[in-house]
This record gives C-alpha cells, sequence and structure tokens, in this order.
C-alpha cells in the first residue's frame, strides 16, 4: 500500500511539474526553414515510437506465451542452422527504414540550403554575423547599421547571414527560425532564414568556444518592413558612428550587453573573401589574372626563344 502510494504521488509530482514547462523550441518553429527540421525531427520521433511499441507488444506476448513449456524435462529441441524470412525480416526493415530517412534528410538538407519556400523571388536582406569571444556583432551593409548581441530583422522577408569569426569557431543558431551553421575566420558560410511572423527569439552560439560559451547569445526580434525601416532611421538618429579603434576594443574577450553603432565594420575589417559552396567575382577576377599573367609570361618566353635562334 505504501509502495502505491509513493507512486501515484510521484506521478501527480511529475505531472505537475511538467505542465510548467515551455515546449521545446525546435518543435516550435517561426520559420519555414524551421517547419520543414520540425516536420523531420516528430517524422523520426513517430518512426521510433511505431518500432519501440511493435518490438514491447511482441516481448510482451512472447513472454506471456512462452512463460512455461509442456515439453518433458529431458525434451531436446532439434537444431535448425536459420530461417530466411526471419533474417529478410529483421535485416529488411531496419535497412528501409535507414534508406527512407536517408533520402528525407537529403531532401531536407536542399531545402534549408536554399532560399526559403515562399521567397525565392523576393530580394534577401543580408546580414554580416560575426563572433568574437563571446559577442556576437551584426553588420547591416545596405542600411549602414551594427549591433552586437541583438538582431532586428523583417518580417515576410528572407534573410541571408554571412557567417564568419574573429575567435574559435563557432555556431550560429536561432532554434525557431532554422538551423545551425558554422562561423569560421578564414571564410564565410551563408545561412538562409526568414520570419513568418512577428516575436522575440532566442539565439545562441551553440558550439563550445571556451569559458565564455554559456553566456555567448543573442536577442532576436522580428517585426513588420515598416517597423524595421523605422529602427534604421532611429538609429541613424541617435546611434553613435563606429570606429575601428572602439571595434578593436569590442573584440576583446569578455561579455558585453546590447549595443547599437551606425557604420559597420565591414568598411576597415571586411569579412574573408572566401565564400564557401560560392564563386565570388573577387576569384573569378584573381584566376583571370593569374591566367593573363601566364599567358604574357609564355609569349615572352617564346619571342625570347626566337630572338636567340635568329640570332
Amino acid at each position: 500500500m505504501i509502495k502505491k502510494w509513493t507512486f501515484l504521488t510521484s506521478v501527480m509530482a511529475l505531472l505537475l511539474i511538467l505542465t510548467g514547462c515551455e515546449p521545446l523550441l525546435v518543435l516550435d518553429p517561426k520559420g519555414p526553414q524551421a517547419e520543414r527540421q520540425a516536420s523531420d525531427i516528430m517524422l523520426s520521433i513517430g518512426i521510433m515510437a511505431v518500432i519501440v511499441i511493435v518490438v514491447m507488444v511482441m516481448l510482451g506476448y512472447i513472454l506471456i506465451k512462452y512463460r512455461a513449456s509442456k515439453q518433458s524435462e529431458d525434451y531436446e529441441p532439434p537444431h535448425l542452422e536459420g530461417n530466411k524470412w526471419v533474417e529478410a525480416i529483421c535485416v529488411g526493415i531496419p535497412v528501409l527504414i535507414v534508406a527512407y530517412l536517408s533520402f528525407v534528410s537529403v531532401q531536407s538538407n536542399y531545402i534549408v540550403e536554399s532560399a526559403p519556400e515562399g521567397y525565392e523571388e523576393q530580394e534577401p536582406l543580408v546580414i554580416y554575423a560575426s563572433s568574437s569571444n563571446w559577442k556576437w556583432h551584426f553588420s547591416y551593409p545596405e542600411q549602414g547599421v551594427e549591433t552586437v548581441n541583438y538582431l532586428y530583422i523583417p518580417t515576410d522577408r528572407p534573410i541571408e547571414f554571412k557567417l564568419y569569426s574573429y575567435g574559435p569557431i563557432t555556431s550560429f543558431w536561432i532554434p525557431q527560425l532554422g538551423g545551425q551553421k558554422y562561423a569560421m575566420s578564414d571564410m564565410v558560410t551563408t545561412l538562409h532564414l526568414a520570419a513568418d511572423s512577428p516575436g522575440e527569439f532566442m539565439g545562441r552560439n551553440a558550439n563550445f568556444s571556451g569559458k565564455g560559451f554559456a553566456e555567448n547569445t543573442f536577442n532576436v526580434t522580428a517585426m513588420s518592413q515598416d517597423d524595421f525601416d523605422e529602427w534604421v532611421d532611429e538609429v541613424h538618429e541617435t546611434a553613435e558612428p563606429l570606429t575601428e579603434s572602439e571595434f578593436q576594443q569590442l573584440l576583446e574577450p569578455g561579455h558585453l550587453g546590447q549595443m547599437t553603432f551606425t557604420g559597420t565594420h565591414l568598411e576597415f575589417s571586411p569579412a574573408p573573401e572566401h565564400n564557401h559552396g560560392t564563386n565570388t567575382d573577387s576569384d573569378t577576377n584573381a584566376e583571370s589574372e593569374d591566367h593573363s599573367s601566364h599567358h604574357e609570361h609564355h609569349s615572352t618566353d617564346e619571342s625570347e626563344h626566337t630572338d636567340h635562334s635568329g640570332h
């Protein structure tokens, strides 16, 4: 009786505690990229739940049905080499499950790596998101604005993040808008996101990067395009310009609150030239110049060789 009441009390206490829990952020999507990933997570959970339920039902059935034997004590079962149907089921079903999940994962990866669904024809807002120990710097080159540890974005418009780092490798992640992507010091990675509705979201560094990693977070506010434009105008009226010396101080290890500047550090400290997965104009021009230089050098060598032969 005591055990029964202890068990019931524990269950009731657990239910009361769980009722106060907020939903998992990755399962509360606010954008098309996050919705796709949430659906994949739920699909995986559903498949695993079916497998667990089927296995537990079979286990219970076998334990009950074969809990005792009607054979004599000296009975010896016949030697069996195997059963092709049992082996086919045990091997075939896991192979089919893994193949299906692999197909879904690859398809979803191509979807989330491209422009958000429904926003393909719109011009994206480009934001350079760079990290340092242990801060996030957000540069809006089109608007001439830079923020530290907070991000304002318009809703119903694609956002194209250019990610890189001024320190160790970090991972840019806004769970309710999409998956994480790494930011590195010698290259720029691109992340496509969009917010379908206004609200405030949590963003953070999802990759361990030292003792200040736990507080390496930032706030995200999604608002209408009109409100976003008003915010940009307000920044230009009230904020101080960002200087190179002040930016160098911001890069020093430590934690800071939210800060706002006019201008961006891209003017005196540009992002790395190499873009992961893309072929930039600068790379193409460099290759053309190298090719031209090589061609001129080769022509000069031929001319010299001709002169020497004539002589």
